[in-house]
C-alpha cells in the first residue's frame, strides 16, 4: 500500500514537471482551468507524500485515501470541463474572466507566479498527442488516480 502512495506522489511530480516544461520551454501559458488542475495535482501529490512518510494504520490510511479521492475527483471535474470547453469554445468565455482574476489574486499566485498564475486561454489547443489535448490527458490521469485510490480504500489495512 505504501508503494501506491509513493507512486501517486511521483506521478503528480512528473505531471507538474511536464506542465512546467510545456510552459517554460514550449511557451504554452496556463489558463485558469490549467491552474486549478495544477493545484489539484499539488494537493493530491503532497497528501500522497505525507501518507507515504506517515505510513498510517487503518483510520489514517482511510483518511489520507479519502482526502486524495476528493482531490482527484475535483481535478477530474475541472479537467473534464476543460476538455469539453476545448470542443465547444463558443459555449463559455474563459480568457480574461473572474476566475482568472481570482486565481491571480491568490497568495500562491503571488508567491510562485510561474506555477500558479493564469494567463492563457482555456479554448486554445496548442499541443496534442495521439489526438488528445492536455486536458484530455489530465482527465485520464485523474481517472487513473481515482482507480488507484479506490483500490486503496477497498483493501483492508492494519
Amino acid at each position: 500500500m505504501r508503494a501506491i502512495f509513493l507512486l501517486i506522489f511521483l506521478s503528480c511530480a512528473g505531471l507538474i514537471s511536464y506542465a512546467l516544461y510545456l510552459q517554460w520551454v514550449e511557451g504554452l501559458l496556463p489558463c485558469p482551468l490549467c491552474v486549478v488542475q495544477r493545484i489539484a495535482y499539488w494537493c493530491l501529490g503532497l497528501t500522497a507524500l505525507f501518507a507515504f512518510l506517515h505510513n498510517p494504520q487503518k483510520i489514517g490510511h482511510r483518511t489520507y485515501s479519502s482526502l486524495m479521492l476528493v482531490f482527484t475527483l475535483l481535478g477530474a471535474i475541472v479537467a473534464g470541463r476543460h476538455a469539453w470547453l476545448i470542443r465547444y469554445p463558443e459555449s463559455v468565455e474563459c480568457g480574461i474572466s473572474p476566475e482568472e482574476a481570482f486565481l491571480n489574486a491568490l497568495p500562491i499566485a503571488e508567491w510562485w507566479p510561474a506555477m500558479f498564475e493564469a494567463n492563457g486561454d482555456c479554448a486554445d489547443v496548442n499541443w496534442q498527442f495521439l489526438s488528445l489535448t492536455i486536458p484530455d490527458w489530465s482527465l485520464l490521469a485523474f481517472l487513473l488516480f481515482t482507480g488507484a485510490i479506490a483500490y486503496l480504500l477497498i483493501t483492508r489495512r492494519g
